[in-house]
């Protein structure tokens, strides 16, 4: 639980956190279009984590069932999404086909209904630490799937930069593998990765898909499929509406945090960096994301941060700069934002 002293701490951090960068989207670049999209993903993956925690908070404090969290965490950030949804249906001279868009309701049901309910139930086994470097697993098997299945070329600095990610995540989340329950761990491991397989296959198709539709439409036509079925998912399995009702105040806080500042901002920042640098790009720098759920595990939860998790840090850190590097120099006069892959 977070402590009473540091709760105005926590909403100035998630404040600034989102005003950066819609500043940044708003101003015209002052750095390159593809480094942006490092510095986008690398946000993002940060917000992303912040979901765990949340999660975690909100079971201390009332025992609420995995479809009732999700139904919460897509009620709260469902008005922002339409109105990117409308917004950007109004820019659009000619409308989108409907082929396009059966495709990007699919992409929506697997990545944020499918992935996260697998997220979100595995989280009731396991510590928000062992859950992320689960789910991290799946930068590898975006870069495996897309070079096997799309002949993506995979070079010598993202090879690196992918086993110096993993190898810094496995050397900070080491002791906690080794203890915990062993039937509940192996429980949550195999739900979370689960969640790493599906999201995975959602960040391979969605980039390929993103840069002809639009980062912002994308994510606002494939967040209301995935509300839709989180909402009938709840109510076929016989869950009482009233539940919402009877709540703790801070549950409602926790949820509206976990709907704005790690859903809505995460959604669009990772849209937009898989527009600028690509699939496989995304899947590296977003493994910074691990290392930034042990600061905030470490500090709101309370889980140990040694310095086996500095060291991991420093290797994470590493690789992510090895991707920044190599962006860089894969800029070759593209003046249209295209897909890089």
């Amino acid at each position: 639980m977070i402590p009473r002293n540091s709760r105005g701490i926590f909403v100035c951090i998630a404040c600034c956190a989102i005003q950066l960068p819609l500043r940044c989207m708003k101003q015209q670049p002052r750095i390159s279009y593809q480094l942006q999209g490092v510095f986008f993903v690398l946000l993002g993956a940060i917000a992303f984590s912040g979901k765990a925690i949340l999660a975690k908070l909100v079971y201390l404090e009332y025992p609420l069932s995995v479809s009732a969290l999700l139904v919460m965490r897509m009620g709260f950030s469902l008005p922002f999404f339409l109105y990117l949804l409308f917004r950007e249906t109004a820019k659009k001279q000619v409308p989108e086909p409907w082929s396009v868009k059966w495709r990007i309701l699919g992409i929506g049901v697997l990545g944020y209904y499918v992935s996260s309910y697998f997220d979100f139930w595995g989280l009731q086994y396991i510590s928000a630490g062992l859950e992320r470097i689960i789910l991290f697993t799946y930068p590898a098997i975006v870069v495996l799937v897309s070079a096997w299945i799309y002949k993506a070329h995979v070079n010598g600095t993202q090879l690196l930069a992918l086993v110096l990610t993993y190898l810094g995540v496995g050397v900070a989340y080491f002791s906690d593998i080794q203890t915990g329950d062993a039937r509940a761990t192996t429980i949550g491991s195999l739900l979370i990765f689960g969640c790493a397989f599906t999201y995975a296959f959602y960040v391979i198709w969605s980039a390929r898909i993103i840069p002809k539709v639009g980062s912002a439409y994308f994510s606002g036509l494939a967040m209301q499929s995935a509300t839709v079925l989180v909402i009938l998912h709840f109510i076929v399995t016989g869950n009482d509406l009233t539940e919402f009702f009877r709540l703790p105040l801070k549950v409602y806080g926790y949820m509206l945090i976990m709907a704005i500042f790690t859903t809505v901002i995460p959604v669009l920042l990772i849209a937009s960096g898989l527009k600028r640098i690509g699939s496989s790009n995304v899947a590296i720098v977003s493994a910074v994301g691990p290392l930034a759920t042990i600061f905030m595990a470490s500090y709101f939860l309370g889980e140990s941060f040694g310095w086996m998790q500095g060291i991991g840090t420093a290797l994470v850190i590493t690789g992510v700069l090895l991707v920044g590097r190599k962006v860089r120099k894969d800029e070759i006069a593209k003046s249209s934002p295209e897909l890089v892959q």
